[in-house]
């Protein structure tokens, strides 16, 4: 029986330790001195790619400093490199630095009784990233909504740390699930219809205000009066 964390520590469902059969541990006993993720990993041999995640996150620091600081347990569900490989291509280099760090964060939960998990990804007091456990069999399978992972074999286990060999990378909905569509863009406002020019109007031309409407142009008086006049006298 393992010492230390345990996956029925994880699942409180599982009556036994028994019930899991996992695999016997990768590494022998703990490397002497304070517990430290990077060698853990490396000396198990089939965690490139993670290691060169943690080391560019700071999160094997962050792991370390917490396990060597406190008394609090950690237990890493760590994907070995064809587990990343099964990835679609350019997965990773999509991701923002923030999102690169809360992806291995993901992976990194307290000992807890719980289920779902709460991981150590969206800081302190968030519950945006969690992990659901499930048992079938012998089998421990892990699901965030995108991804449904089994738990191959334990990797490492002391009094304060568990490593679990996973077989698949484990991708948060938070990250990876569908993004809600864009709103729809407000509509055009009318354009607005141009004022009708009014009708040109001679400068210095007196309007009739009237109301019948006749316009007054000076001189036209005198020229019809002229008119009758002529008319008059022929």
């Amino acid at each position: 029986m393992m010492k230390g964390l345990s996956l029925p520590l994880l699942l409180p469902s599982c009556a036994c330790y028994t019930c899991l059969r996992p695999a016997p541990p990768v590494l022998g006993p703990a490397p002497a001195g304070p517990t430290d993720i990077t060698k853990i990993l490396k000396k198990a041999g089939q965690f490139t790619v993670l290691l060169k995640l943690m080391r560019a996150t700071s999160v094997d620091k962050q792991i370390n400093a917490q396990l060597n600081n406190s008394n609090n347990g950690l237990t890493v569900f760590a994907p070995n490199d064809n587990a990343f490989a099964s990835l679609k291509s350019g997965t990773l280099n999509q991701l923002s630095a923030e999102q690169q760090v809360e992806l291995v964060q993901f992976h990194v939960v307290r000992i807890t009784f719980s289920n779902p998990l709460r991981t150590q990804a969206g800081g302190s007091g968030k519950y945006e990233f969690p992990l659901s456990l499930t048992t079938s069999g012998s089998n421990v399978n892990i699901s965030t909504g995108l991804t449904n992972a089994t738990v191959a074999q334990t990797v490492y286990t002391d009094g304060q740390l568990a490593v679990y060999l996973v077989d698949k990378v484990l991708l948060p909905m938070s990250i990876f699930g569908p993004k809600p569509p864009a709103p729809a863009p407000a509509p055009a406002k009318p354009k607005k219809k141009p004022a009708l020019a009014s009708s040109p109007v001679a400068d210095n031309v007196p309007v009739d205000t009237s109301g019948e409407g006749k316009l007054m142009v000076p001189g036209m008086m005198m020229v019809i009066g002229l008119s009758v006049v002529g008319t008059f006298y022929s």
